[in-house]
């Protein structure tokens, strides 16, 4: 659950500004939260601090843990180291030019996203689910339904990606769907998109792959309501990103395709 934040925004003051631990008074709190969602809270509160709090030694010093208690003080000072680092990694914050140590500034991409809570969101969606790895059919379909926390859909329609390529990778029939299909697609030595140069055992397990994706993420989705979260909803679009590279890999090593065949030419 996201902490309440006291006096957030432009309207944090600064005497506020200048003690982190105000922001997030609940050492456990702070702790439950991962890199990337502290990070928000360190970037907005380094976005109206003083400039010696630019400086990854001073922020990390006791005066910003002291509302903890001092046996979790430390703990709560590697976390926001982490949250740091991670703002770095993400090219918010960056090395002052011209210093040495560890003076920083932030970042134009920092200063956009410092006080805007949705760009934020949507800034760490699309880290966790980077555009370029998709398939771009997928990407076209579910990448802004993803950054709108629209995750169940998001995974329904990836492997509906999934399962309509294949259907049209073999020219099955409209009524061909599921599991069934993705079996006689890849059903080994006789499959339209089966590898009859791979052994047996292998086409096996391809059938049994793209059968078993289907029913575990697409069949579940069409039927009822399925509680899922950002990370795995990530985990399974990459995975129906993969699968779908396989169909298309596969339909053209076989030259197999949904194109209507050409009518012959009329003999002379």
């Amino acid at each position: 659950m996201t902490p309440d934040i006291v006096g957030t925004g432009p309207n944090l003051s600064r005497e506020q500004s200048m003690a982190f631990w105000k922001l997030i008074p609940d050492v456990s709190t702070l702790l439950a939260l991962e890199p990337e969602e502290l990070g928000a809270y360190v970037l907005r509160y380094l976005s109206t601090a003083p400039e010696t709090e630019l400086n990854s030694y001073n922020f990390t010093l006791a005066g910003n843990v002291a509302g903890y208690p001092a046996e979790r003080a430390s703990e709560a000072q590697r976390a926001l180291m982490e949250a740091w680092v991670w703002l770095e990694r993400e090219g918010l914050l960056a090395p002052r030019p011209g210093n040495s140590g560890n003076w920083s500034f932030i970042t134009r991409r920092g200063q956009r996203l410092a006080g805007d809570d949705v760009q934020f969101a949507v800034f760490r969606m699309a880290n966790l689910l980077p555009k370029e790895r998709l398939h771009p059919t997928i990407a076209s379909k579910v990448w802004s339904a993803f950054l709108r926390g629209e995750y169940d859909t998001s995974v329904f329609q990836s492997f509906k990606e999934l399962e309509v390529s294949t259907r049209n990778s073999c020219a099955f029939a409209e009524t061909d769907i599921g599991v069934d299909m993705m079996r006689r697609a890849f059903k080994p030595s006789i499959g339209p998109l089966a590898d009859k140069t791979a052994p047996f055992a292998e086409q096996e397990a391809l059938m049994h792959l793209m059968a078993g994706a289907i029913g575990s993420y697409k069949n579940p989705h069409s039927h009822r309501s399925v509680s899922i979260d950002a990370s795995e909803a990530a985990d399974l679009i990459v995975l129906a990103s993969h699968l779908l590279g396989i169909v298309d890999r596969r339909a053209a090593s076989t030259h197999v395709n949904c194109d209507v065949p050409t009518a012959p030419k009329p003999a002379d």
